[in-house]
Order: structure tokens, then sequence, then C-alpha cells
């Protein structure tokens, strides 16, 4: 009678090292984009600063001496740098990746095509990371630009803004049959939604319908939800619920019709 022993195997999982590479490749990628990744780093700084040299810096009585800067230039420049990242630069990376098959290639190796998705969101983080903090830097150093009087409703607005712009960004990659179309849905919708935000003039000039429903998509809630913050107060729930409810929808919508190949 002979006996097996059963020897380990070693698991096929990733570890955080493939993880890493991973990461640091799509990073590379992203940086050889010169245009993709100057463009929503620099353009948004580059109106703040514009924005500021205009008057931008004079405070404003009616809101307790908060500068026009803090309370409507800065919102208003995360709120767009957030949104070209996440609606239209990242979507375009993971369609180009589905028209050349490297999610299908990727699907039978142990790096699973979602770890691509999960690279992609951690990079973009960076982008906003980066670009957030050389705002922030520029307007404090040079535009009179300070700290937001509630830091904690700031930054819950700012977590918000992002999740919801990453998820509209994840359903233009899901229903996006290429790269060139990717890029094209993402500036329609983003050109769309900051138009209607107020991002392109103030909504008082919209209709009142479109005004109404502008303050609610995400970039007008974004752009209402940060300016409150900044200036002391309590982002306003509404604002907050509509960025919530786009991330869950957008998110969801996107993960039921992605398509891998």
């Amino acid at each position: 009678m002979t006996s097996t022993t059963s020897v380990p195997i070693a698991s096929d999982r990733p570890g955080l090292a493939a993880w890493g590479q991973l990461i640091l490749h799509e990073l590379r990628m992203v940086v050889r984009d010169t245009g993709g990744l100057v463009i929503p780093l620099g353009l948004p700084t580059l109106l703040m600063v514009m924005s500021g040299l205009a008057g931008g810096t004079e405070r404003i009585p009616e809101l307790g001496g908060v500068s026009a800067m803090n309370a409507f230039v800065i919102p208003s420049t995360l709120t767009m740098m957030v949104a070209l990242i996440g609606i239209v630069n990242m979507p375009s990376f993971l369609a180009s990746y589905r028209t050349t098959g490297v999610l299908r290639r990727l699907a039978v190796t142990p790096a699973a095509p979602s770890m691509v998705l999960v690279a992609q969101v951690v990079v973009s983080l960076i982008q906003t990371i980066v670009g957030t903090a050389l705002a922030l830097v520029i307007g404090a150093s040079a535009l009179g630009v300070v700290a937001p009087g509630n830091l904690a409703g700031t930054a819950l607005a700012m977590v918000l803004t992002v999740a919801a712009m990453y998820a509209l960004g994840m359903l233009i990659a899901a229903v996006a049959p290429t790269a060139n179309s990717s890029v094209a849905i993402g500036l329609v919708t983003f050109f769309a939604t900051m138009a209607l935000g107020g991002g392109l003039g103030g909504r008082d000039n919209l209709p009142g319908v479109l005004a109404t429903i502008g303050e609610y998509v995400p970039y007008g809630s974004a752009v209402e939800a940060l300016s409150a913050g900044w200036q002391g107060n309590a982002p306003n729930l509404a604002h907050l619920a509509a960025l919530a409810i786009c991330t869950v929808l957008a998110s969801g919508i996107a993960a039921k019709v992605f398509r891998w190949e």
C-alpha cells in the first residue's frame, strides 16, 4: 500500500508586489500621456490664478469677510480638476485596454482584469491629490487662500465629489467601445454637467428649471458643498445626498454593463 503526501500549493493570487508593479505601470502610462496629465492639473490651476489676478482675492462682506477666492474659485477649481480626471482621463485608459485586448488577456492570468480598474482608480487618486495640493499651495502662497472654515464638512464634500466623478467615469468606461469614443463621451458629459452646474457662468443665467437641475448635478452639488465648507458652514445635506446618489447609481449601472472585451 502506498501513501501519497499532499504538497501545499502556493496561492495563485497576486501578492502586494504584483499590485505595486501594476500601479507603477499604470502611473508610468499616465505620466507619458503629457496632454492628459497637464490639462486636468494645469488648466484649473491656471484659471484659479487668472481669477485671483482679476480681483478674486477681495473679501465679500455678505459672506462674513470671506474672499471670493475661498468662497467660489477654490471650490470650482477643485471640482473641475476632479471632474476632468474622473470623467475624461480615467475612462479613456480603460476603454483603450478593452480595445487592444489587454483586459481579455488578463482574464486568463492570475492578474484579474479588475486589478486594472483598481490600479487606475489609485493612479487617478494620486493625480487628484497632487493637483489639489498644487492648487492649494499656489493659492495659499500667492492668492490668499486659507483653510476651510468647516474642515470636516469640506473633507466629506471632497470625498463625495471624487466618488461621484469617478463613478461617472466608470460608467463611461463601461459603455464606450473605444478610447476615442470614451474621450468624446467624457468631454460631452464634463461640459454638460459643468454648464448646468454653473462652471461656465452663474446658474442665475439659466432658465429656472435648468438652474434647479444644475444645482443637483454632480458639478453643481460639488461646488455648492465645497463652497459652504470653505465659508465655515455645514454643506447642505441635499447636495451631499445628490453626490451620494450619483455615486451609487452610476457605479451600480457600470458594474452591470461593464464589458471586459
